[in-house]
């Protein structure tokens, strides 16, 4: 039996207890990866990460991602989150500011900003109030519109049914995994929404999609848009702070010119009605690349007997 290092994390979190959790193994390199689908299945956490070293020339170190049922190419909170857990653990020097992410969606830039005191590992510091202060930033994959509800017309219709939808008509679109993002009339909308987790499964699953998206504008408590996501086809309902997510929503949005906030950052606000109120600092640089970010808790500190 193994003991490896295990970390569990907060992703998109001021505090522990908001954002998205995640579970990481540090010393992926000893599972294979039908073990690293087991291991996710029993964390049953929406992700859970694998670090290994890079097989890229030019990568830092390498992440693999699952959820309980399946592997991901992308996912934001655990890119954010395994950007922070390699700086924890040391397995990049503390030091940088800029780090190359390698994953099956290819080799992301990472973006490391400080907040206060410089950005220090766990593995040099006793206690673990001397670890970061910092938050992660990663460019995610270009997104691409895939098609609208004509793909699936029936089953897009039933799936936004009862929702008051509002600007670019709901549509696929892909940056590693597939989203459906449908834009609603108001903040009101997005978090008094009880959808129909059946339908929007059905239209998963017909698309190959992870979930669905909804957003609406709402400039209050420091952030400019609302965003909730639901991925029944995957076990879960509702998402509870999703990065991958919301880059998409933030490409559809320069798309169109409708990005909120100024010079194409914003905030994105997410979780809140589950409890988990998180935040994901979004970008939209000057070539058109997406970067999301955001504070990392850790929470969990500790080995894996498997």
């Amino acid at each position: 039996m193994m003991s490896l290092r295990y970390l569990q994390m907060d992703v998109f979190a001021e505090r522990p207890g908001d954002g998205n959790p995640l579970g990481a193994v540090l010393d992926g390199g000893r599972f294979d990866p039908a073990r690293m689908q087991a291991f996710a299945a029993w964390t049953n956490l929406s992700e859970t990460i694998f670090l290994l070293p890079p097989t890229a020339p030019g990568a830092d170190y390498r992440v693999r991602i699952f959820t309980p049922r399946s592997e991901l190419p992308f996912a934001g909170h655990p890119s954010v989150g395994a950007a922070w857990a390699a700086l924890d653990a040391g397995l990049v020097p503390a030091d940088r500011t800029t780090l190359v992410q390698e994953c099956a969606a290819g080799l992301l830039p990472v973006r490391v900003e400080r907040i206060g005191d410089a950005c220090r590992s766990h593995a040099s510091h006793t206690h673990a109030s001397h670890t970061h202060a910092c938050r992660t930033h990663v460019r995610a994959p270009r997104a691409r519109r895939v098609g609208g509800a004509d793909l699936a017309p029936a089953l897009a219709a039933a799936a936004v049914s009862g929702m008051r939808v509002g600007g670019p008509e709901p549509a696929l679109w892909d940056n590693g995994p597939r989203w459906w993002l449908a834009s609603l009339a108001d903040a009101a909308a997005v978090r008094s929404l009880a959808p129909d987790l059946a339908a929007i499964a059905a239209l998963c699953t017909a698309t190959g999609a992870v979930g669905l998206a909804v957003h609406a504008p709402e400039a209050r408590d420091g952030h400019h848009l609302v965003v909730r996501a639901f991925c029944p086809a995957d076990g879960i309902p509702e998402d509870p702070v999703t990065g991958s997510a919301q880059a998409a929503i933030a490409a559809q949005l320069a798309a169109i010119d409708r990005l909120p906030g100024r010079d194409g950052r914003y905030v994105g606000s997410q979780g809140r009605e589950l409890g988990r109120d998180g935040r994901v600092c979004v970008e939209v640089d000057a070539d058109g690349e997406v970067w999301v970010g955001g504070a990392t808790q850790p929470v969990i500190r500790g080995s894996v007997a498997w």
